[in-house]
């Protein structure tokens, strides 16, 4: 009877310490398997961290003409504005993209028309009208038109290029000549400040 006791209690002990070690392992399995999740969300976090910085970085290096980015091709463009249209490059260059428009050929056409290249002509400082434009809302009795802002005669300008000119096909200043300018050279001097612009 002793014995047998003492046998069942051995056994108890012993299934107690199975039951002991079955419950640590458990423990270490979900403790691993935690550590585990949290390694692999750390993981994820950080690749879609990564991810977010790739395209913040695709967005900000996109380039737009020319081998240049936004950026870029304003402040090549505003290398070669002065006067009245010195710190305008984002804008032409903006609106250069909005209406299909070589941007390069617009600025050069503006230099020439309006001598921002030195310093803007009366048309520009007065009535905001920076290619020679003429429409019905006079500029001083002139037949040039006059526009209430800066912005607003510079948008003008490259939608007149976009309707007129280029969605007619007249895309080169050779082409646009006749319908622009009186003068059949006036295509070379337009020219002769594109090369300009793509050189600085």
């Amino acid at each position: 009877m002793k014995k047998y006791r003492s046998t069942k209690l051995v056994l108890m002990m012993f299934v107690v310490t199975l039951l002991i070690n079955i419950t640590v392992s458990s423990l270490n399995i979900k403790g691993d398997a935690k550590k585990t999740n949290d390694v692999n969300i750390e993981i994820n976090y950080n690749s879609k961290k990564a991810l977010k910085m790739v395209d913040v970085h695709d967005k900000e290096e996109k380039i737009v003409y020319d081998g240049l980015t936004i950026d870029e091709l304003s402040q090549r463009l505003d290398n070669n504005l002065n006067s009245t249209l010195k710190g305008y490059g984002k804008t032409f260059a903006k609106y250069s993209l909005e209406y299909e428009v070589d941007p390069y050929v617009a600025t050069s056409i503006v230099l020439l028309e309006t001598g921002c290249k030195w310093n803007c002509s009366k048309l520009v400082k007065k009535c905001n009208n920076i290619g020679g434009m003429k429409g019905k809302n006079k500029c001083s009795g002139s037949a040039y038109a006059k526009f209430d802002s800066l912005d607003a005669g510079i948008e003008a300008f490259f939608k007149n290029l976009s309707n007129n000119y280029y969605k007619k096909g007249l895309t080169t200043p050779k082409q646009m000549n006749k319908k622009y300018a009186e003068n059949p050279n006036w295509y070379k001097t337009v020219e002769y400040y594109v090369n300009e612009i793509k050189s600085r």
